[in-house]
């Protein structure tokens, strides 16, 4: 089992009163400081429901969540957020629909499961905004490294040459990991169902299963890609921006009723992360100190080291190989992280079409507007002063040169050479 390590002093009275000063005075500069507060706190735009229990899993991507609330930002617009550290997916997704949770940090692919009833309980789903883009990634372990597998190729053939069961992680059946695995292997010409099996395992518990031999990869949110090379039990084969720059991730998710009881709450909770989201990306001074703020025993529990070098865009392998990412984890992006593309979720849609876990071809858009609750997020945007996109849809170019921009996810959803 993976030893425990020490703990993070808890952030002092001291330095957590100087990073609520700075956010006040980068508020003060970015966001004409107070300005929204009486609209929020006011008349029928008061949020009905001012204490929002937030569901988080221990990764580095749930941080702009955290700072809302360690920051006070949360409090600019009427709400006090409580973040609530949860063990895994599935049980995020069992709180969100049973309403023990308002919101979560939660996978992309997820949200669209439960709308859809695939993996679980059918219910209405929203996606207020996109927490963050890039910041995972997929590692093999130390012992096929050893081998010569220490990419996509190198791992086809090495299973070629050397046919065994080969298990790999991913953290939930439709979410973002899942999709990332799946792509990867693929991409590689490996059958993520034929050639290799698959488990889930929450975050967290991925470095100390691969320490006593339970998997051979896995795909996971930082910083459990880090701790990896950190512990010397695997190296990163590649990262999820190799995958699709700036793909989308992490948002923040709840049910379809929360948020027709709930829509002041909503838009102010999501205002609220924005900013923080804005904070976080403003220097890498904020994201230091956020790496500090979240490793602590509260939040991911683990060394500033395994959450701080990547968030600062500092990568290595662990073979040797280092460099600055172009597309490290980001939480605002001038806006355009944050926002809540309809590709982005149609996307989702094809690869689950992909791989079998929807029979049949969904109305993409349609259900991405249902989902994706745009109007939401522009509010909570104009409150936050972020800026818009042109459009609510995007174009990408992943790894293998296929261009998405959601203009025909039926032909993209039959184009790829493997699927079930």
């Amino acid at each position: 089992m993976t030893q425990p390590h020490p703990p993070t002093p808890p952030v002092q009275p001291q330095r957590r009163q100087f990073i609520r000063r700075s956010a006040a005075l980068g508020g003060a500069a970015l966001f004409s400081s107070l300005g929204h507060h009486g609209v929020w706190a006011a008349g029928s735009d008061k949020p009905e429901k001012q204490e929002v229990k937030i569901g988080f899993i221990p990764l580095t991507d749930c941080a702009s969540v955290v700072m809302a609330s360690v920051l006070g930002i949360d409090k600019k617009y009427g709400v006090t957020i409580v973040p609530s550290k949860e063990a895994s997916w599935a049980g995020v997704r069992d709180k969100l629909v049973n309403g023990e949770l308002d919101m979560a940090h939660v996978l992309y692919g997820l949200i669209y499961g439960v709308h859809l009833g695939v993996g679980g309980p059918k219910k209405e789903m929203a996606t207020l905004m996109t927490l963050n883009n890039n910041g995972q990634a997929i590692t093999l372990s130390q012992k096929l490294a050893d081998k010569g597998a220490v990419d996509g190729a190198s791992l086809a053939k090495l299973i070629k040459s050397e046919p065994r069961e080969y298990t790999f992680a991913q953290t939930f059946p439709t979410g973002t990991h899942a999709m990332w695995l799946y792509y990867w292997l693929a991409s590689a010409g490996i059958d993520p169902f034929k050639d290799v099996k698959n488990i889930v395992v929450p975050p967290p518990q991925m470095v100390a299963n691969m320490r006593v031999g339970n998997m051979d990869g896995f795909c996971v949110g930082e910083p459990w890609g880090e701790r990896a090379i950190l512990d010397k039990i695997g190296v990163t084969a590649t990262t999820t921006q190799d995958i699709w720059p700036d793909h989308p991730e992490k948002v923040l998710g709840t049910t379809g009723d929360f948020v027709k009881a709930h829509p002041n709450t909503a838009r102010a909770v999501t205002a609220a992360i924005i900013e923080a989201g804005k904070w976080i990306d403003a220097s890498a001074a904020n994201r230091s100190e956020m790496a500090k703020t979240i490793a602590t025993r509260s939040y991911v529990n683990t060394s500033v080291e395994a959450i701080e070098s990547r968030i600062q865009g500092k990568y290595s392998n662990g073979l040797g190989k280092s460099w600055d990412d172009k597309h490290p984890m980001r939480f605002y992006g001038d806006g355009a992280t944050s926002f809540p593309y309809l590709s982005d979720g149609m996307w989702f849609l094809t690869q689950h079409k992909r791989w079998g876990l929807l029979s049949e071809h969904p109305d993409y858009v349609g259900v991405a507007r249902q989902v994706n609750r745009i109007d939401i997020y522009k509010e909570a945007a104009a409150a936050a002063k972020a800026p818009l996109p042109a459009s609510d849809m995007r174009s990408s170019t992943l790894m293998d040169g296929k261009v998405w921009d959601g203009k025909n996810p039926k032909a993209y959803a039959d184009s790829f050479a493997i699927k079930a």
